[in-house]
């Protein structure tokens, strides 16, 4: 029963930061340049790392699927199954995982540093809200950058899965090219846009959140750090089956 009152109580906190943030909307000022050197952070930081992940992930696929595909005779279909595999769901779920560990923890520590170093009461003692100059800009940067990083994951997935499936196995890259176009579609593409954005906006929220809760000195920013990433983590994972569930309805009778 302590646990469930918890959550509820986290949850409760964790709405009332994101309504204080979208009020702080309407007023000025509103930090454009913290938001643009956030997404410089963010988005460019996370690049490598996202590119990294998606072309090894693209790699896997092919390097699993095509045994199979081989056995059924559809290895013209490699391409098929590594863009409905990679666009529909390990693409989003994989970069928001990768940028809730970089970029999660690095927002909990420095926003958990702020608050045992007392430069969060100070910014309140001389009237500027901390909702608004410190959660908003890196929660509307991870809600623009984490949909582009999933696109670039995507691409060098695809990338990464034509090269192994030349190499390794001698497919046509006009085959596999063909293969992708078929097995892509427009709502596929839309899902793999919208999901970022709300994973973007759970990794925003929980890590700010948990960054200025943190209490004991330098020992506590530690634990907020490690709440952050595997709180977030976690409602990413559980978010991606309701949106699945939530979008293969909106879209019922496609393929997705």
């Amino acid at each position: 029963m302590s646990f469930i009152i918890q959550f509820l109580t986290e949850l409760q906190e964790v709405g009332n930061l994101l309504w204080r943030c979208i009020k702080g909307l309407k007023k000025k000022p509103r930090y454009f340049g913290e938001i643009m050197r956030q997404m410089d952070l963010i988005g460019v930081g996370s690049l490598g790392i996202c590119v990294l992940t998606g072309f090894f992930t693209g790699g896997v696929l092919v390097l699993q699927v095509y045994p199979t595909l081989d056995y059924y005779g559809a290895t013209s279909n490699a391409g098929q199954g590594v863009a409905t595999g990679l666009i529909r769901e390990l693409g989003p779920v994989l970069t928001a995982l990768m940028v809730a560990g970089r970029v999660g923890s690095a927002i909990s520590a420095e926003l958990g540093s702020m608050v045992v170093s007392q430069q969060i009461d100070a910014m309140r003692a001389l009237g500027t809200s901390p909702a608004r100059k410190l959660v908003t800009p890196r929660i509307i940067a991870l809600i623009i950058t984490l949909p582009l990083l999933t696109i670039a994951a995507d691409m060098f997935g695809l990338i990464g899965g034509g090269l192994l499936a030349n190499y390794l196995h001698s497919l046509d890259p006009n085959i596999y090219i063909s293969s992708v176009r078929t097995g892509t579609h427009v709502e596929d593409l839309l899902a793999s846009i919208l999901k970022p954005m709300v994973f973007g906006l759970i990794i925003g929220v929980i890590s700010c959140y948990k960054g200025l809760q943190t209490t004991g000195g330098t020992v506590g920013v530690g634990i907020s750090v490690t709440k952050a990433v595997v709180t977030s983590s976690i409602y990413v994972i559980i978010a991606d089956f309701f949106l699945s569930k939530v979008l293969q309805s909106a879209f019922s009778g496609t393929m997705f």
